[in-house]
């Protein structure tokens, strides 16, 4: 048995043999003496034309198999160099294997990505997601790529954890009692204490740097937030590299390399899908994402961006502040219009991130930085982290955040801490930014977001 994408890759010479093929109908046009299936064994984004005829015995079974359903194909491979797709095959025998009947709810016909979500059983077998989750594949595959090229080690951080790894508090508790009181005591637990969803796997990660100097992790975290936002999820998947002799500097420049390796990726093994994407989900998304590839990503610091949006002619909804984040339209406005090409923003505000960055000099700002794309906004947010033991209890005591439960992570900057830096990439961000699919919902097999765990 062969599948399309094998017979697509070697077409010469398989042209005139007998193949089997196996897959889902997408279309059936029966005609009085002959019809027409498109099969996709889910192989490719390429469907393959079947010509079948009344000389079959099931002649009249072949005209009424419905879309969905599917089936076994034998026939001769032909050459069609002058119709749009370059062969098909000429049946000998179609074998139903599957009727998909009636109520199949995929006809042939465009349907709403809301509609879609409520099938999400079913929608990896219309184009788009075909084409979507097919591109996840590649990408997910190209990061590790990337980072194993570099010598990095993959690292597989925890999911149930005791540490809030944010500081933001919005976390999922796994707990076996049966019921839970507001000041529950845990002893009684599974695990004799509080535990969570990880929201990431970054504290871990730094330990393992601190062993191994560069490591990555890549895998599901959860965030217990009450967004309904295009861009938010329940659960979701994160890439976290972290680099042990590393500066903010050098953390800039393995984050524009590894953008601009996955974005080269998607440009190098799905010219179907992108060209999909550019057709029907963005118009001018191939031209978008070669300015990623083509500029050098600018670099300038929060206090710079600010000024910028100061100096603007453009009228904002929300007046850009010193010492604030930075909205969506304001991020839209600095790689859209100023600079016309991803920037990394550096030096943000103490108060508006995290307790492990690096505080600056100044006593105000951290070494972190944001990489805002087009389209997407923010794409990426790391930091150099703070390894001085002194500097980093003292801001955990400010937030207070000291515990025991995190007193491990402290603890590193007294055993041979070094400087370390480190990123995290929302998986699902990034196929977003890549395919021009604008929300969350549609870039990740079965959606958790607040009041919806289906499937």
């Amino acid at each position: 048995m062969k599948t399309i994408i094998n017979l697509k890759r070697k077409i010469e010479e398989f042209a005139g043999k007998i193949v089997e093929i196996k897959g889902w109908v997408r279309s059936n046009r029966a005609q009085k003496e002959f019809g027409f299936l498109q099969v996709n064994d889910g192989t490719t984004l390429n469907h393959i034309q079947v010509v079948y005829d009344d000389k079959l015995e099931n002649f009249k079974d072949i005209q009424k198999i419905g879309v969905g359903s599917s089936v076994e194909v034998t026939g001769e491979v032909v050459l069609t160099p002058d119709r749009p797709q370059p062969f098909e095959i000429k049946a000998k025998e179609v074998i139903l294997i599957c009727e998909a009947g009636e109520d199949y709810p995929i006809q042939p016909k465009r349907h709403s990505r809301e509609f879609l979500r409520e099938v999400a059983h079913l929608r990896p077998r219309t184009n788009l997601f075909n084409a979507v989750f097919r591109t996840r594949s590649v990408m997910a595959h190209a990061i590790h790529e990337f980072f194993q090229n570099q010598d990095f080690v993959y690292v597989h951080t925890p999911i149930l954890t005791g540490n809030d790894g944010e500081g933001a508090g919005e976390m999922f508790t796994v707990t076996t009692l049966k019921e839970m009181k507001k000041n529950e005591d845990f002893s009684k637990d599974f695990f004799q204490r509080q535990v969570f969803l990880t929201v990431t796997g970054q504290l871990h990660a730094e330990a393992y740097a601190q062993a191994f100097r560069n490591v990555y992790t890549f895998g599901p975290t959860f965030r217990a937030e009450n967004s309904n936002t295009p861009k938010h999820g329940s659960e979701f998947w994160m890439i976290e590299p972290e680099m042990a002799f590393t500066d903010l500097d050098e953390l800039m420049n393995v984050a524009e390399a590894m953008v601009k390796h996955l974005v080269q990726t998607l440009f190098d093994k799905l010219p179907d899908e992108l060209e999909l994407f550019d057709k029907f989900v963005e118009k001018g998304l191939r031209e978008r994402l070669q300015v990623v590839l083509d500029k050098p990503f600018y670099r300038i610091t929060h206090e710079e961006a600010i000024n910028i949006l100061l100096a603007a002619k453009t009228k904002f909804e929300f007046q850009p502040k010193h010492g604030e984040d930075l909205r969506t339209e304001h991020e839209k406005y600095l790689t859209e219009v100023h600079f016309d090409a991803p920037v990394f923003v550096t030096n943000w505000p103490k108060e508006i991130k995290a307790f492990y960055m690096r505080q600056n000099e100044d006593g105000k700002t951290v070494r972190a930085m944001d990489l805002l794309v087009a389209k997407s906004g923010e794409l990426i947010g790391g930091s150099q982290r703070e390894e001085r033991f002194d500097l980093l209890t003292n801001r955990m005591k400010e937030l207070g955040m000291h515990s025991e439960a995190i007193e491990w992570y402290i603890n590193l900057r007294k055993y041979g801490g070094t400087t370390s830096s480190g990123f995290g990439l929302g998986f699902e961000r990034l196929i977003m930014f890549i395919t021009g699919v604008e929300n969350i919902r549609d870039v990740i097999p079965f959606p958790r977001t607040p009041r919806n765990c289906d499937f």
